[in-house]
């Protein structure tokens, strides 16, 4: 049987399954023992010491402000415009997370859609 992590926002998602916590891919894994039942594992830095461990979903409810869960691939491909335009992001990093998504051809092809953050300040500022 698959396991399977109920996210705050209603949606449940399989260790397959890569989701939007604190502004960055992740996807969930299961945990063994009694200390954690799950850890977010970032997409790119999955299976480090930047995995975050939870108890339980009420421990993951209670730290979730500022995340969205699944996103189209239409929203992480504005994502990864955005994050080419802040330098806590490398391209390798950014790369490799377009091929986890399976972007990675789109990305090259065509402009990402809604334009990256900087574009759209750009327009609004009319510069």
């Amino acid at each position: 049987m698959t396991a399977r992590l109920a996210l705050p926002t209603g949606e449940t998602v399989t260790p397959e399954d890569v989701f939007c916590y604190g502004g960055y891919p992740y996807r969930f894994r299961p945990l063994p023992g009694d200390e954690y039942a799950f850890a977010l594992s970032p997409l790119y830095w999955g299976e480090s010491d930047m995995d975050v461990p939870f108890p339980d979903e009420a421990a993951l409810e209670a730290r979730w402000e500022g995340s969205r869960g699944v996103l189209s691939d239409d929203e992480w491909r504005a994502w990864l415009a955005d994050a080419r335009d802040d330098e806590r992001f490398g391209d390798d990093e950014l790369d490799a997370i377009a091929v986890e998504l399976g972007l990675a051809d789109d990305s090259d092809a065509a402009p990402a859609s809604p334009a990256s953050l900087t574009d759209r300040v750009r327009d609004t500022l009319g510069l």
